[in-house]
């Protein structure tokens, strides 16, 4: 089957949920049960994402949030679990790759290269404020979000701390 129509970029100009919920439609029109099945899993961890909220007694409890209050980001968190997850069963059994694991990554945005992270890092962090290059790490993965690897911003600042 055709799969290249699923999957989300931020250049789609669409919000992730949106995104989701369109190719959950056409998957079950065109009856392509792992590309909706895929989507249902992500949903299905959507009651996960709770908001704090103080009963009238008081106490503190939370709520699921509703559909309108989750960021991309948040989906963009739950996809990277699956993914982990996926990978880690793909290893234990031997595996490389699934369908599955192929649709959930259709699903995050491009991860910024080595190169961008190197660049955007050279040009814009004084180390001088730091008492060691590896705290500049937060300022870093909070202008990248989630298009960066933390543990690839780590290597990139462990060897600009050698160089």
């Amino acid at each position: 089957m055709n799969r290249e129509q699923y999957g989300w970029g931020p250049d789609t100009g669409l919000p992730l949920l949106a995104k989701m919920r369109e190719d959950l439609k056409s998957a079950m029109r065109s009856q392509d049960s792992v590309v909706k099945d895929t989507i249902r899993i992500i949903m299905a961890e959507f009651p996960k994402l709770t908001v704090p909220i103080t009963l009238e007694s008081g106490k503190k409890s939370t709520r699921p949030k509703k559909q309108e209050e989750i960021t991309d980001d948040e989906i963009i968190g739950i996809i990277q679990g699956l993914v982990k997850s996926e990978k880690q069963t793909l290893e234990l059994t031997g595996g490389t790759t699934s369908e599955y694991l192929e649709i959930l990554k259709s699903y995050l945005p491009r991860q910024a290269s080595r190169e961008e992270i190197e660049a955007w890092v050279r040009a814009n962090v004084d180390f001088s404020q730091y008492k060691s290059p590896m705290q500049a790490m937060g300022s870093i993965m909070k202008h990248f979000g989630k298009t960066a690897d933390g543990n690839l911003v780590r290597d990139v600042l462990q060897k600009m701390q050698n160089a």
